[in-house]
């Protein structure tokens, strides 16, 4: 479930750069200014949004750190469980054989 979701946030947030982009690059393209003043301004937008892509996928890599630790830690108290759960069993099977 949770998967689905980050997939969707994924696609939601490619969907908004790249359509902030093709929006930048036809408001420069149209603009009525000389080619030297569109260049500096459509490098000036590529390093904006790359910059923004950059902090969203280093969002992205955070949250998807943050979620398998979660998961590891998780992981480490089911096993911890079984381990007690397992000792008392042989614990109670000991006890019955020794009767």
């Amino acid at each position: 479930m949770s998967s689905n979701s980050s997939g969707s946030g994924f696609a939601f947030i490619a969907g908004l750069v790249v359509g902030g982009a093709i929006g930048a690059i036809a408001g420069l393209l149209f603009a009525p200014e000389t080619g030297e003043e569109t260049r500096k301004k459509v490098t000036v937008k590529s390093k904006e949004l790359a910059d923004e892509l950059l902090n969203k996928f280093d969002d992205l890599k955070e949250s998807v750190t943050d979620v398998m630790t979660d998961v590891k830690k998780g992981a480490a108290e089911v096993m911890e469980d079984v381990k007690k759960e397992t000792a008392e069993v042989l614990d109670d099977v000991k006890k019955k054989v020794v009767k």
